[in-house]
């Protein structure tokens, strides 16, 4: 019944070729976080405005976000806009979709972190003759990161993870898709994939440990 024969030397020698992929994944992911975050920090100002539609945007940005799967956003992304005439490529699609859901889900833990900073801080900027936006780009803003440092985090490996979603939309130059594709040609299945997930594996655990020795470094007080 278990007849199957490992054949690890041929796995390792796609070892280059799932390293490059591994370099996409780690690109796209990176870009959705930087991107995230600032459209995050925007959708967080919009929810604390006195305008209606600028709320209902943040709200509706963010409800969709957390409340639909990922492959969704990404689907929309790619073939959904294609329908209204929008043609992305499967990178920017996947790009897309994981920089959409990155920005409402930490919209959402941004808001709570500002719950956490007292309004008295603001008002002392604005005391100084800072702005309002002045105030939160110096004071709040900072703070609003480091109490949601974790949470950042958390939502890169996830966007790291999330890269696999973009063999769906036809990508094929990331990790997961240069393994598919390596797969399709030698029908070494499991030693491929279980080479994938050791490279996912250990860039997830350095996302971690350079996350930990940076807010050692950064909030040391």
């Amino acid at each position: 019944m278990f007849n199957y024969t490992f054949q690890w030397k041929q796995a390792y020698a796609k070892l280059p070729q799932m390293l490059d992929g591994a370099l996409v994944t780690m690109q796209i992911a990176i870009l959705s976080m930087v991107i995230g975050i600032l459209l995050a920090i925007t959708l967080t100002l919009f929810r604390q405005s006195n305008s209606r539609i600028l709320k209902g945007i943040a709200t509706t940005w963010v409800e969709v976000a957390r409340n639909t799967p990922a492959l969704f956003q990404i689907y929309m992304a790619h073939f959904g806009l294609a329908g209204l005439g929008l043609h992305l490529s499967p990178y920017s699609s996947l790009l897309l979709g994981i920089t959409f859901n990155n920005a409402g889900y930490l919209a959402e833990n941004f808001r709570g972190a500002l719950k956490g900073i007292p309004d008295t801080q603001a008002r002392a900027g604005w005391s100084l003759g800072m702005t309002r936006i002045q105030a939160f780009r110096y004071i709040v803003v900072p703070q609003m990161l480091r109490i949601s440092f974790p949470t950042i985090t958390n939502q890169m490996v996830w966007a790291v993870l999330m890269t696999s979603l973009g063999v769906t939309v036809g990508l094929n130059k990331d990790l997961y898709g240069v393994t598919q594709d390596l797969n399709a040609l030698t029908f070494r299945t499991f030693e491929l994939f279980a080479l994938a997930a050791v490279i996912f594996y250990f860039i997830v655990k350095i996302i971690q440990i350079g996350a930990r020795l940076l807010a050692r470094r950064l909030f040391r007080y």
